[in-house]
């Protein structure tokens, strides 16, 4: 896929990669590749002669779209400081889109939190912009995610949240056999496999939705 393609199609997602936050995490890679995009993310690289923020700005530059989750912002038990990765990265992010060149410019973004309003208590900076809650539910992340998609690219024939969300279930149902047949272990899917899988999987439903891999 060519470069300006892929920038075309490449969402970015910013997320927490704990092991309670992977069932929104999957859902939305999953919306993500049926709304028929790339999903992006700093766990596709793994490059030990790389700072991690170097990765952080490549993969930014390289994508038009990018999803913010901010719902992890609470104090580390083991350090009793929060994580504030998610919330650097988004200002990466909308720091790209100010200053960068005529492509930077276009990108859009959706940023989402737990609850409504929370995030004012620790980032009011973004105040007055579209922030919106998935409750810490893999279903309304699945309709928000696909809401913000249809209006950002004007993609006319994007089934509802309740058909992707429908799709995700047939595709956890399968996503087994799936890593059966590709000798895989579910609980030890990495970010690129567990793609992989979803790319597969949507080649066999609808290959006219499935976005080439890079």
């Amino acid at each position: 896929m060519a470069a300006q393609a892929i920038f075309r199609k490449s969402v970015f997602i910013n997320c927490p990669f704990d092991h309670d936050f992977q069932p929104l995490f999957r859902a939305t890679i999953f919306t993500v590749h049926y709304a028929g995009f790339l999903a992006r993310s700093a766990l596709e690289v793994n490059d030990s002669s790389q700072t991690r923020l170097l990765t952080i700005f490549q993969l930014v530059a390289a994508c038009r779209y990018g999803i913010h989750d901010l719902s992890r912002t609470e104090l580390d038990r083991t350090s009793g400081l929060p994580r504030f990765n998610m919330p650097l990265e988004l200002g990466i992010f909308l720091g790209c889109k100010q200053f960068g060149d005529r492509r930077q410019q276009q990108k859009r973004v959706l940023v989402l939190d737990v609850e409504p309003h929370r995030y004012q208590k620790f980032i009011s900076d973004i105040a007055g912009q579209d922030i919106v809650a998935h409750n810490n539910d893999p279903k309304l992340a699945i309709r928000q995610t696909r809401d913000w998609l249809r209006v950002s690219y004007q993609q006319r024939d994007l089934p509802g949240g309740e058909r992707i969300w429908q799709a995700f279930s047939e595709f956890q149902r399968d996503l087994p056999q799936i890593c059966a047949e590709l000798q895989l272990t579910p609980a030890e899917l990495t970010f690129v496999d567990y793609r992989d899988i979803v790319i597969l999987w949507q080649q066999r439903q609808d290959p006219t939705r499935t976005v080439e891999r890079l």
